[in-house]
């Protein structure tokens, strides 16, 4: 049986939702969502800084989610 820990669940292919929109100040800025994980949202002012800090938020976010005892929906 497979231990569903952390990493684990880090190593899932998540299906990413990419976008770019206008913050407060008309500058534009880039979010990357997880459709299976309807709370997380991550922002940057590049794609490319998006899609390398995007990572870290999910593992505290997933993190989190194991100690409280969260189910998580898997892709």
């Amino acid at each position: 049986m497979i231990q569903k820990n952390l990493e684990y669940y880090l190593n899932l292919k998540w299906t990413l939702i990419e976008g770019e929109d206008i913050d407060f100040e008309g500058k534009p800025y880039w979010y990357i969502e997880i459709k299976e994980i309807p709370s997380f949202l991550f922002c940057a002012k590049t794609i490319e800084k998006a899609r390398l800090g995007y990572k870290e938020q999910l593992k505290w976010t997933l993190q989190v989610m194991l100690e409280l005892g969260d189910k998580i929906v898997e892709p």
